[in-house]
C-alpha cells in the first residue's frame, strides 16, 4: 500500500518508524487581549478551555483551547499535571499565547500573516453548515473576510478573531455536494 494517498514532488515513500506515535498537537497564535479573546473563542466558536499555564518570571500565560463534546470533556483529568500531560497528547489544539502587557498597548498589534508579506494564512473549523455558522456568526457581529457565496470558491467563508487572524469556516461535505449538484 502506498504510503501517501495523492502524489506530489518531494514526498518521501519509505516508512519514518522513529516518528511513530507522533500526533500534530497544537497551533500557537500570539493574542493581545486574553479577555477578548476567551470571550471569542469559547461564546463565538464554542471552544473549551482545557489548560491555562502561566509563567510570571516570563511574563506570558498560554492558554490551550480545544473542542470537546460533553462526553469527551468529562475524560479531562482534574488533576493539573494529569491535565496538562491531557493537553500535550491530544490532537488539534489551539495555543494562544498572551505576553503580558500588550492589552494595555493602544497602538500594540500582531501581524495577521495575510498581510504583505504573507506568511501564517489562517486556521480552519469544520462545522456541520456552513451557512448557518455563518449566519450566527452575522448576528453575533463577527468580523467576515468572506462570507460563503463570495467570490470563486462558494459555500466556505473566512472570519476575524479579535487579533485580525482568519479563521476559514469549511463543511466537510460541501465540495462533494457541489460536484453532485453540477
Amino acid at each position: 500500500m502506498p504510503k501517501h494517498f495523492e502524489q506530489a514532488p518531494g514526498l518521501h515513500e519509505a516508512s519514518v518508524p522513529e516518528t511513530e506515535g507522533y500526533v500534530f498537537n497544537q497551533t500557537m497564535m500570539r493574542i493581545k487581549d486574553p479577555e477578548r479573546s476567551m470571550d471569542f473563542y469559547t461564546r463565538v466558536m464554542g471552544m473549551r478551555l482545557v489548560r491555562k499555564l502561566e509563567f510570571p518570571e516570563m511574563k506570558f500565560t498560554l492558554y490551550f483551547m480545544a473542542y470537546l463534546d460533553d462526553r469527551h470533556a468529562n475524560r479531562v483529568p482534574h488533576d493539573d499535571g494529569h491535565r496538562t500531560t491531557y493537553t500535550f497528547g491530544r490532537e488539534a489544539i489551539l495555543e494562544l499565547t498572551h505576553n503580558w502587557g500588550t492589552e494595555n498597548d493602544n497602538d500594540f498589534s500582531y501581524h495577521n500573516g495575510n498581510n504583505e508579506p504573507q506568511g501564517f494564512g489562517h486556521i480552519g473549523i469544520a462545522v456541520p453548515d456552513v451557512y448557518s455558522a455563518c449566519d450566527r456568526f452575522e448576528k453575533l457581529g463577527v468580523e467576515f473576510v468572506k462570507k460563503p457565496d463570495d467570490g470563486k470558491m462558494k459555500g466556505l467563508a473566512f472570519i476575524k478573531d479579535p487579533d485580525g487572524y482568519w479563521i476559514e469556516i469549511l463543511q466537510p461535505n460541501m465540495i462533494e455536494k457541489q460536484r453532485r449538484q453540477a
